[in-house]
């Protein structure tokens, strides 16, 4: 299954290189520019850089002079329009038109979705009536209707995320979890929970004669975040700053006041 993403005379070089940023993040490779403004736009000082890092796709990227040239090999056609077209290609959002055509393919797989190409116009006119009318729908991305209008970049991406999802999407990253060996144990939790109503106490926060639930309930904070050993390190490091401090001020407190030197 074939995916491809069209410009057609495109005016900003930066928009060459938004779009094969966003192609590449959604992982198509696939680009092709009809008569696009600038002929060396792919090797424009504001396309590369617009590209962040995408330069692969800018390489495969193919400069062609008519659409027919550009939709070789494919066989499903999308226009990006955001005002239907009288008698035009129906009008949908990406998400129900995608999930129209999976719910066609044989067996209900994304491997035997048709040969896909998705069409740009120009940023200042948009798609012309008779490449619109060659399609067999015009997707529109649902935006705010007091202002809906999205750059090609931000469009292409839209659609590019949501065809993605469509294919079956890519696994997300795990989430970061603590290494089994370095979870604090049971006794280690047991020491700072200790060290900590100590310090609770020297802070006159605890009262040691109505403890009430307040130890309990800390241990169960600190199981269910299952707190590693270098937390610990620094729960206790507070807890220990805490008692240092509180004994300072209690010697404080007691010490006999100093002599008057003063002679009348």
């Amino acid at each position: 299954m074939q995916t491809r993403f069209i410009l057609i005379n495109t005016s900003h070089a930066g928009n060459v290189g938004a779009a094969a940023r966003a192609m590449k993040t959604m992982g198509f490779d696939d680009l092709v520019l009809v008569a696009p403004r600038w002929p060396n736009v792919l090797r424009r000082e504001e396309t590369i850089q617009r590209a962040s890092g995408a330069l692969d796709v800018l390489e495969k990227c193919r400069i062609v002079d008519t659409l027919d040239e550009a939709l070789d090999g494919v066989t499903h056609l999308c226009a990006t329009a955001m005002t239907p077209r009288d008698f035009g290609p129906p009008t949908r959002s990406p998400r129900a038109h995608f999930a129209q055509l999976l719910a066609q393919a044989p067996g209900q797989a994304a491997a035997t979705l048709p040969d896909t190409a998705f069409l740009f116009g120009s940023e200042r006119f948009g798609m012309r009536n008779e490449d619109v009318y060659r399609c067999h729908v015009a997707l529109s991305i649902p935006s705010n209707p007091q202002f809906g209008s999205l750059n090609i970049g931000a469009a292409l991406q839209v659609i590019a995320y949501e065809w993605r999802l469509a294919l079956g999407g890519f696994d997300a990253p795990p989430a970061l979890s603590v290494a089994a060996g370095h979870v604090a144990d049971a006794a280690q939790v047991a020491g700072m929970i200790t060290h900590l109503e100590h310090s609770l106490v020297a802070l006159e926060y605890l009262d040691p004669a109505a403890p009430k639930k307040l130890m309990p309930r800390l241990n169960q904070l600190f199981n269910r975040a299952a707190v590693t050993q270098e937390e610990v390190h620094i729960m206790r490091g507070i807890a220990k700053a805490v008692l240092q401090q509180s004994a300072r001020l209690h010697t404080a407190a007691h010490l006999p006041d100093a002599p008057d030197d003063r002679t009348g």
